[in-house]
């Protein structure tokens, strides 16, 4: 790398040094970045220093030493604490803290009101996956469209970039979005392995089969948005909703044989049986999503 590339690298601060922050800070002082960091506790910020990043005292002063501010901390409080009396004037903050969307909006609104451009950003990795080229990681920003124009080719120096509008709040509503199916997947995963943990089967070699039959299963995604769109929730079905409750009673014995609790399993099935009691037998399982829908009501 030159002595100009590396001039012309955007020098940044970076509150928090976590085990992400950590990660972050390493990915852009190895792309040449100036680093500024800083950290509640001082012994994780000034372990940066041995890879080149100046440690501030306070984060008040690290604020005021580039007009590029990225916060990954624990949570919205400890923004507002890490912030408490920094001047934001003319600064770009970028907040990487996990929140919710209501948090993004409001933390938005409140950076704004004292003169500095926001985006809010939801990280889709774990940080072995940061500054590594093909990782599949990812961060989705969301808030000022000209902050995130100018600043597009630092912040995918650690992972890559998703564009998800200026609403401040969707980059956590993505986040959350994508994590909550992951969840959902998982409790599918764990009840999988349950079952089957008391027999002669090696989870190794069970481990194949259940990756490719979620993999086989995934393409359902593509189906679901198609359905919501078109507001035809029989359209292109296979295994009607009717069909699929069918089952649920063999999955519940099944469960009870293998002296395993269905707690994972019973929310989404009482769903069903719910959907189906409707006169819903006929389409399939995204009409379910009107039933989630009406507990916000």
């Amino acid at each position: 790398m030159t002595d100009n590339a590396v001039a012309s690298r955007t020098p940044l601060t970076l509150l928090g040094a976590g085990a992400m922050g950590t990660a972050l800070a390493r990915a852009w002082l190895a792309a040449g970045h100036e680093v500024t960091v800083w950290n509640r506790t001082p012994s994780r910020a000034e372990a940066l220093a041995a890879d080149g990043a100046t440690v501030a005292r306070t984060a008040a002063e690290a604020v005021a030493a580039h007009r590029l501010v990225i916060a990954c901390l624990l949570d919205d409080a400890s923004v507002d604490e890490a912030l408490d009396g920094a001047d934001l004037t003319g600064r770009d903050l970028v907040n990487l803290t996990t929140g919710t969307p209501a948090e993004g909006r409001a933390r938005a609104a409140w950076a704004e009101a004292r003169g500095a451009r926001f985006l809010d950003g939801g990280i889709m990795a774990v940080p072995p996956m940061i500054g590594v080229p093909d990782s599949g990681g990812y961060v989705f920003y969301s808030g000022s469209p000209e902050a995130f124009e100018e600043h597009r080719d630092t912040l995918a120096v650690p992972a890559g970039t998703r564009w998800v509008g200026s609403d401040p709040g969707f980059a956590a509503l993505h986040d959350v979005a994508l994590l909550s199916a992951m969840n959902g997947m998982f409790a599918g995963m764990l009840h999988a392995f349950a079952l089957i943990r008391r027999e002669d089967i090696a989870p190794k070699d069970f481990a194949p089969l259940l990756a490719d039959w979620l993999t086989a299963m995934a393409p359902a995604v593509h189906q679901t948005a198609d359905q919501l769109e078109s507001g035809d929730y029989t359209k292109d079905v296979v295994s009607n909703l009717a069909m699929q409750a069918a089952g649920i009673p063999t999955f519940l014995r099944t469960a009870e044989e293998q002296h395993v609790s269905p707690e994972l399993l019973t929310p989404y099935l009482e769903l069903m049986k719910r959907r189906v009691a409707q006169g819903h037998g006929d389409e399939d399982g995204t009409g379910m999503i009107e039933l989630l829908m009406e507990g916000t009501h």
